[in-house]
């Protein structure tokens, strides 16, 4: 750089102090050559972030999104050009369609060696393109403010979603103006500048609810992403109407309370809760889009139903099921408005706590059964229902998308709202687990977080062992220990007569490899001390994994409705 530049205000700077300007506080990423400029800024400026070190670009990203889940503020990534835009890009697609905004910062080479076969050149608008909310290749450094601001907005408001940023090298160098550094502090957090609903569409929702005889509300993770749990306990209150959730809608109403169903649908509905789907007159969902798993591929509620759908994207209302009355809007406002037309529309309430008091009998009964069972591997309900005696209400679950998340989203029964269980469902990419519950335990510090993943999931991301050591989080690892990519070997044995190809692995000894990298570990194989086991592992102050030798998802009873009879 020539002399007469190297004290200008660079576009490397503006970005650190763009992020700072938007609350950021804790980046976590992995060093490249095209991202050195944009280190040296971190290193050099006073700006008040933790720059958190990782060992692979995806795992950068599942952090940042565990860590947007748990505080919702916009989690940051970044990584270096070539294979590292590639590695982080699992994490982009998964936050995006998760409706959760992350911000990834992914180097670049230089801009005008672009097409001159310099090393890691690689089109990354092109590729990020499709998978974000929000994305560029800033090709200034004078535009760096501008575009980090538009980046905010987007992922912030409506229906908030993933942003990616590509920063050449040559523009991290050159030079910004200083002036142009702000930022709104609305888009800061999310949902920013929620939206509400028409007043007409709210009369016309409630017309049709309270024409029905036994409707069932299903929730999506729209209401606690908009933090309007206790507005939707007075809505459900108000009417005594049943509620149900997905996954991503787990902590929108205790699942203690009588009127909530807990999880339905093909992964963690049980057949007593789909008993119940197919009992309503009418469905309203609320911000959730009635997806394959919701529905069960679009089976409960069957076509014909009677809908009210609620949600913030106007494009997934109606795209599954034809719609009786559609109300665009944030979740929160408008389970407000039809709280306060309720207060001029007085019923009598639909009996729903009544109506669901013997399915969820009859679903607990079943799980106990298993849940107390002393057998040999260790059953997964026993672990499940173990986790639940010995955590507190406030400990954070997060969950991979196979063993574990089915388990957990029908059986760890949540006792308070907010996000405190969570898993990647948008597109179920295994190694998610141990990566997001290091950013959830960034995100909220003092509180547990435990992370579940199968075996084979801990093989896709053990490396962020040596991570989570290095910071000394008091993070609890899980290990469903069976040696087989058992959703697949559960489907192979459903669907394809137990034709078992090329879905079982060697048993790898978890403990021994967590213990290489500084972790404190246990192995747990007898059912009879595996409370004693986890309550060690529980209370360490540092680190832990407990490697569980469970039993094979093909031989279990899990709650997935296409693996029962």
């Amino acid at each position: 750089m020539p002399d007469d530049q190297r004290n200008a205000f660079t576009g490397a700077e503006a970005m650190v102090r763009m992020l700072e300007a938007h609350g950021v506080k804790h980046i976590f990423g992995l060093c490249g050559d095209t991202t050195l400029p944009f280190y040296d800024a971190l290193y050099q400026l006073d700006h008040g972030m933790t720059h958190i070190l990782t060992r692979d670009e995806r795992s950068a990203a599942y952090m940042a999104d565990g860590y947007a889940r748990v505080t919702g503020k916009v989690g940051v990534c970044e990584g270096p050009s070539g294979g590292g835009a590639t590695y982080i890009l699992p994490g982009l697609v998964e936050a995006s369609e998760s409706s959760v905004p992350i911000l990834s910062i992914t180097s670049d080479v230089g801009t005008r060696a672009k097409g001159h076969y310099p090393l890691t050149e690689l089109d990354q608008e092109g590729l990020m393109r499709p998978l974000t909310k929000f994305n560029g290749v800033i090709q200034h450094a004078d535009q760096v403010p501008d575009t980090v601001r538009t980046a905010f907005r987007t992922m912030t408001t409506g229906r908030p979603g993933a942003a990616h940023l590509g920063f050449p090298i040559d523009v991290q160098r050159g030079e910004a103006n200083e002036a142009d550094i702000w930022a709104d502090p609305a888009h800061a957090t999310y949902p920013a500048h929620p939206f509400g609903p028409d007043p007409a569409a709210i009369d016309a929702a409630l017309d049709a609810l309270l024409s029905a005889k036994f409707p069932l509300v299903i929730c999506g993770g729209g209401l606690v992403l908009a933090r309007g749990e206790e507005d939707f306990k007075t809505f459900v209150e108000a009417l005594d109407i049943a509620v149900a959730t997905t996954i991503s809608g787990q902590g929108t109403i205790a699942e203690t309370h009588p009127n909530c169903l807990g999880v339905v649908g093909s992964n963690g509905g049980v057949p007593e809760t789909r008993e119940v789907v197919k009992q309503a007159d009418l469905v309203m969902f609320i911000g959730c889009r009635a997806g394959s798993v919701t529905t069960e591929l679009w089976r409960h509620p069957a076509k014909g139903t009677r809908i009210i759908h609620i949600d913030s994207d106007p494009e997934v209302i109606g795209a599954s099921y034809k719609t009786e009355v559609a109300v665009v809007s944030d979740a929160r406002l408008a389970v407000q408005a039809m709280n306060t037309a309720l207060a001029h529309r007085p019923h009598d309430g639909f009996g729903g706590a009544s109506a669901l008091v013997s399915a969820k009998a009859r679903k607990w009964e079943n799980f106990h059964t298993l849940a107390d069972s002393t057998a040999s591997p260790i059953l997964p309900e026993r672990t499940i229902a173990t986790l639940r005696r010995i955590l507190d209400d406030d400990a954070i679950l997060v969950g991979d998308p196979g063993t574990p998340c089915p388990y957990i989203s029908a059986y760890y029964e949540l006792n308070t709202t907010g996000r405190t269980l969570f898993s990647n469902r948008a597109h179920g990419a295994l190694g998610y687990a141990l990566s997001a519950a290091v950013g959830a335990a960034v995100g909220a510090p003092g509180k547990k977080v435990v992370g579940l993943m199968g075996d084979g999931s801990f093989g896709f991301t053990c490396g962020e062992l040596e991570t989570v050591v290095r910071l000394n989080l008091p993070v609890t690892f899980i290990v469903f220990s069976n040696a087989v990519y058992g959703w697949i070997k559960a489907g192979q044995k459903t669907k394809f007569d137990e034709r078992y190809f090329s879905v079982d692995f060697n048993r790898t000894d978890h403990k021994a490899v967590a213990e290489a990298f500084g972790v404190t570990a246990f192995r747990a194989e007898d059912p009879e001390t595996l409370e004693a086991t986890l309550r060690k592992a529980i209370e360490h102050s540092g680190p832990t994994l407990v490697d569980i030798i469970s039993q094979p998802l093909q031989d279990a009873n899990a709650p997935v409705s296409e693996w029962i009879a």
